[in-house]
């Protein structure tokens, strides 16, 4: 059964105004959050996620430390208002474990964890509010966290979803366009340009898969703008607070440049 709104109307435009390349509005907030190492929450659209980082820690059970590196561990936490659904969901549900597993995998060839053994960081995923693209929100909420925290890591981890619309292709779905069009979700390192995520829940035929991925890593790299902006704020933010009881230093080099790493 077709959907009752229409994903693409004639004039190109989306059921929620945007054109097909369009990425929806990305806010991130990196206060504090309790005692957390570090935090980060990004809202795309409507879709909204909050993760805090703690750690490196010693590990709590003895049977999961590993003598040459760290653990990373994954929880995540669906606020039942999340959705129009109202389903509360536990961690043993099938869609969660596949959810943290993914994000698992996504970030151990990246978090450099060799330089903390027999250690663990864990990751607590919050969603608060679900319209698509739930899996991109939360590793690009991951990465910010991360970094917060101060976990090595080898790059920025930028994700992003896609999907086709009778040979259209859309970035950045939301759930209407999710449940009606083959879809996909990719996540890259803007440096290199390596892929270290790559999810398909629906069929999609192989002339079509090319060009959407190819699509979706490109959009990674505006993704990757956004945060690099969030976290220079907020590096400046913190220095400027601990030079505001001292003596004032001159300020030296390029004030544009990327305080985490820079562009090569």
């Amino acid at each position: 059964m077709s959907s009752r709104v229409e994903i693409l109307n004639d004039g190109g435009f989306r059921s929620d105004g945007r054109k097909q390349y369009e990425l929806r509005d990305i806010t991130i907030d990196l206060s504090q959050q309790g005692t957390a190492d570090g935090s980060a929450t990004i809202t795309h659209g409507l879709t909204q996620v909050m993760v805090t980082v703690f750690g490196p820690r010693e590990a709590k059970m003895r049977s999961q430390t590993l003598h040459d590196r760290a653990v990373l561990n994954v929880e995540i936490n669906v606020a039942p208002f999340s959705t129009g659904e109202r389903r509360k969901r536990s961690r043993a549900d099938r869609r969660i474990l596949e959810l943290a597993a993914a994000i698992e995998s996504t970030f151990e060839p990246v978090v450099q964890t060799s330089l903390y053994p027999r250690s663990q960081i864990d990751i607590y995923v919050h969603v608060l509010q679900q319209d698509g693209g739930l899996l991109q929100a939360a590793v690009n909420a991951t990465t910010l966290a991360l970094v917060t925290a101060g976990v090595p890591l080898l790059d920025f981890v930028c994700a992003v979803s896609g999907g086709v619309h009778a040979a259209a292709p859309l970035l950045d779905l939301t759930t209407l366009e999710e449940n009606d069009v083959p879809n996909l979700t990719v996540a890259v390192m803007p440096r290199t340009r390596a892929v270290t995520l790559l999810t398909m829940e629906t069929r999609l035929h192989v002339d079509r898969f090319r060009a959407l991925f190819e699509l979706a890593c490109e959009a990674g790299q505006t993704v990757h703008k956004e945060m690099k902006r969030a976290v220079r704020g907020r590096t400046v933010a913190l220095v400027g607070a601990m030079d505001a009881g001292g003596p004032k230093h001159a300020s030296s080099g390029d004030p544009d440049r990327d305080v985490i790493m820079d562009d090569r």
